[in-house]
Order: structure tokens, then sequence, then C-alpha cells
């Protein structure tokens, strides 16, 4: 079981990015998956959750309106488009996968983590 992010780099302010999370090796395709980012000596927070099943989405209000969580099936792969991006969206980016019944924004809801994709903004 695999998650790989891939995307995050250095921006200006106002500016985009499109992180993916790449999923191999589960046995059935993920149904419910997340976007959360963490900064140092901050506890990770949950930003954007997925159900497969359904298109349901949910967003925590730092970044509802400026990023979308998206699913291509067809290639397994979870993104993250941010637009008007600013400075205190500077983190380390992961996704991971929850069960579906779980808090979406609860870290211990997930049970797979990607390593993370750093994103700066300046």
């Amino acid at each position: 079981v695999q998650l790989v992010e891939s995307g995050g780099g250095s921006v200006s302010a106002g500016g985009s990015l499109r992180l993916s999370c790449a999923a191999s090796g589960f046995p059935t395709r993920p149904n419910c998956m997340g976007w959360f980012r963490q900064t140092p000596g901050k506890q990770r927070e949950g930003i954007a959750a997925i159900r497969r099943s359904g298109g349901e989405t949910w967003y925590a209000g730092s970044v509802k309106g400026r990023f979308t969580i998206s699913q291509d099936s067809a290639k397994n792969t979870l993104y993250l488009q941010m637009n008007s991006l600013k400075p205190e969206d500077t983190a380390m980016y992961y996704c991971a996968v929850r069960r579906c019944w779980s808090t979406w924004y609860l870290p211990n809801s997930y049970d797979y983590w990607g390593q993370g994709t750093q994103v700066t903004v300046s």
C-alpha cells in the first residue's frame, strides 16, 4: 500500500499549485481520502476530503473557496487544486485514506498516509 504525493513547490502569494496523490497497492480502490497539512510545532490540520462514491467533498474554513479536491478514479489519483495561495498556506501537505464512517478532519480517522510534499508561499 502506497500513497505518493507530488506537485509541491515554491510559489508567490496569489499563485496556484496542484498537488497529486497516486495510490497503489490497495486491494480495492480507496473510497474516502483527504488532504492534511502540517507546519513545525503544530498539529496536522485536515483541509479537504472526498468520498468517491457520491462525490461528496468537505473543506476546512481556511481553504474553502480557494482549494478544490478531486479524484481521477481511472488513474487512482487524488488531487488538490490550490488557488489564491497565501503565506499561511505554507506547510507540508499529506494525502491519506480514511475509514468512510469516521470524521473527515481528524488525523486518527486515517489509516494510510503519504510522505508529504512541501508547499511554500512567499
